[in-house]
């Protein structure tokens, strides 16, 4: 599924490399006189590598016209190119197989780069050398795989010195996905290392064949009836193509055996053996070197990721632009920073759609019964942004639960979340087992489950309830509503002609994708909501002059105190953390610090006529993704009082 704008080129780029490698592989069987392993070769490139290794055939080995293919090849730069995509193709085939295989049993990254580089190496050297070319190299099985081994460790280190990192870092960079095999991302970074490890395997390998450690491209020519296989190797006495075939030769190696012989299976093939023009010396100094450069590959990324990690671990986790990342990041830090992937949406609401909408009881034996569920939503905070959140019942704030002091109530809460989860009942009194938190008082509810709350309400005034396990990630995505208890005795709540509930929360959306907004580097919130929704998009509440509005602020929210300033006069705070003031008590202010979990009741009297706002006073957090709409954003909301 489409989850971030590098999905669409890598639709397009595997697009082309299927298409690619379609003409490569018509155009080899078909016209390039070129021996069936390296057909297979470049078809093999073309596949991992797209339309470079398109752009390598035609570049270095298709027969720009009949007749002209071993003058085409001779160039040392195309003999390099090709003894290199000769390694690479089975060398990859190898790691890529490994990468899939360690990933779907959950090993640890640090143990995939090891697996990755076994099995590369071995697929190279037993299978795609030994094997694969043992007709062109003359000799015996294990003879071959005596003489292929220098060269292709050499060549293998190279080319590993230059994937692992690239798959390294990218898989357990910002976007995790990398690191499943089901996910488009995995192939995307495995064709990437490919190609890194062509170009750091290359210079090797020009080197290799210009000092006859290795053959490059060759020339296989019919010499009858074509359809039976009946070839030729044309071969001449230039130094850097003396019997193209590909094979290796161990330094101070002669002509291997069968060179010369009859042909085999039907095919004549003349087998050259190559007298490597190296020292000891150099050998030992470039095994050395390419030794060094792969240690450095694998153990250097060590510094800037976790390796110890695995695809399990992360689960295709989605990180923040800009979140520090370390090689000491635990997975679970990993898991609830991430984004909510766009798949787990169950339900999408309605652009137009309201939060904190009264959730009614049913009556069983005197006791009031509410159902809550739990899912992944997809909400509109402005009429063009969108985030993805956790929901109580399909909105953002959860329904406003309304009961009277006194009241015997039950919850029953229903888990669709991919994550387990519990709810906390904010400020009340209540026994201990049902009051919420996870693997404390009660074990989580696991997704598909579900836990009944049951309790007497013993307060009266303003609450709220939220999860309390994965609260940093749960709440911050939305997991929240309010919770009003309204006292048996009416006379102690201090009255007003109107009210109104507000709950504040922080969001956090960029590139398409919704991440819990949280104090920390590349998670500080850019949306900023009021019931769900953001200026322009929050509510207007009308009134008259001469009328009273209370106004229940919640801290719903994670992060910051918001100081909740009301233009045209002052308000009187008649309560706080759901308790009554005292008369005595009360006191006129313009301005209320409200910090997560905290809650304020003031009241308001509207004295002219005129659209007074209700607003933050932090400047940042009335705008939207650091822009004014229509004056302001965010954290802003409008009493329009008539005269």
């Amino acid at each position: 599924m489409i989850a971030q704008p590098i999905d669409y080129f890598l639709i397009a780029w595997f697009a082309l490399a299927v298409m690619s490698t379609a003409y490569v592989a018509w155009d080899q069987f078909r016209h390039n006189p070129e021996p069936v392993v390296m057909k297979w070769g470049f078809v093999l490139i073309t596949l991992y590598m797209g339309p470079i290794g398109l752009l390598l055939y035609v570049m270095a080995d298709k027969e720009p016209a009949p007749g002209t293919h071993e003058e085409f090849i001779k160039p040392l730069w195309k003999q390099g190119a090709g003894s290199s995509i000769h390694c690479v193709a089975g060398d990859a085939t190898g790691i890529i197989l490994a990468a899939a295989v360690t990933a779907a049993l959950g090993l640890p990254m640090w143990i995939d780069l090891i697996v990755e580089y076994v099995a590369g190496f071995c697929f190279g050297l037993f299978i795609f050398q030994a094997l694969f070319m043992k007709n062109m190299m003359g000799g015996g099985y294990w003879e071959n795989v005596r003489r292929s081994f220098r060269p292709e460790f050499i060549s293998m280190n190279a080319m590993m010195a230059g994937m692992a990192p690239t798959m390294s870092l990218l898989m357990m960079g910002r976007d995790m996905r990398a690191m499943e095999p089901t996910e488009l991302l995995f192939w995307g970074v495995m064709s990437l290392g490919v190609i890194v490890g062509f170009a750091t395997c290359y210079p090797v390998n020009v080197w290799m064949v210009a000092r006859k450690l290795k053959h490059g491209l060759m020339t296989e020519r019919g010499t009858g009836n074509t359809a039976t296989g009946q070839r030729h190797t044309d071969a001449s006495a230039e130094p850097h193509r003396a019997a193209h075939t590909a094979g290796h030769g161990h330094a101070g190696d002669q002509a291997g055996p069968g060179h010369g012989q009859a042909p085999h299976s039907g095919t004549t093939h003349e087998h050259h053996g190559m007298t490597p023009n190296v020292t000891r010396a150099q050998l030992a100094a470039v095994t050395l070197s390419t030794t060094l450069l792969l240690l450095g590959g694998m153990t250097v990324p060590a510094l800037f990721v976790n390796l110890q990690l695995s695809a399990r671990d992360v689960d295709g986790a989605i990180m923040p632009p800009g979140m520090i990342m370390g090689w000491d990041t635990p997975a679970e830090s990993m898991r609830e920073m991430g984004a909510v992937h766009p798949r787990l949406v169950q339900r999408t609401a309605q652009s137009t759609a309201r939060g904190d909408q009264p959730l009614h009881p049913r009556l069983e034996n005197g006791v009031k019964v509410f159902e809550l569920e739990a899912g992944v939503v997809r909400w509109n905070v402005l009429p063009d942004v969108r985030v993805e959140g956790y929901a109580f019942n399909g909105q953002i704030p959860g329904p406003r639960i309304r009961v009277t002091e006194g009241d015997r109530v039950r919850i029953k809460v229903t888990n669709r979340l991919p994550e387990s989860t519990t709810v906390h009942w904010h400020g009340l009194i209540l026994p201990n087992r049902m009051d919420g938190p996870a693997e404390i008082t009660q074990d989580p509810i696991p997704p598909g489950g579900s836990y009944t709350y049951e309790f007497t309400t013993e307060q009266a005034g303003t609450f709220f309830y939220h999860t309390h396990d994965h609260a940093d990630r749960q709440q911050a995505l939305g997991l929240y509503g309010a919770l009003i208890i309204d006292p048996r005795d009416t006379t102690r709540e201090p009255r007003a002609d109107k009210e109104y509930v507000i709950q504040l929360q922080e969001w956090l959306q960029r590139q398409g994708l919704t991440y819990p907004a949280m104090l920390m580097e590349g998670a500080l919130p850019n949306y900023f909501t009021i019931n769900g929704k953001a200026y322009p998009q929050t509510d207007t509440i009308s009134m008259k002059v001469g009328e009273t509005i209370k106004l229940r602020f919640i801290g719903t929210h994670n992060n910051f105190v918001h100081p909740m300033h009301v233009h045209g006069g002052p308000f009187t705070v008649v309560a706080r953390d759901g308790y009554t003031l005292a008369e005595g008590a009360r006191f006129e202010a313009d301005t209320v610090n409200v910090g997560p979990g905290q809650r304020y009741d003031v009241v308001w009297r509207a004295r002219r006529p005129g659209k007074w706002l209700i607003h933050c006073h932090i400047p940042h957090h009335t705008t939207n993704n650091n822009v004014e709409h229509k004056g302001g954003g965010g954290l802003t909301m409008v009493l329009d009082v008539q005269g």
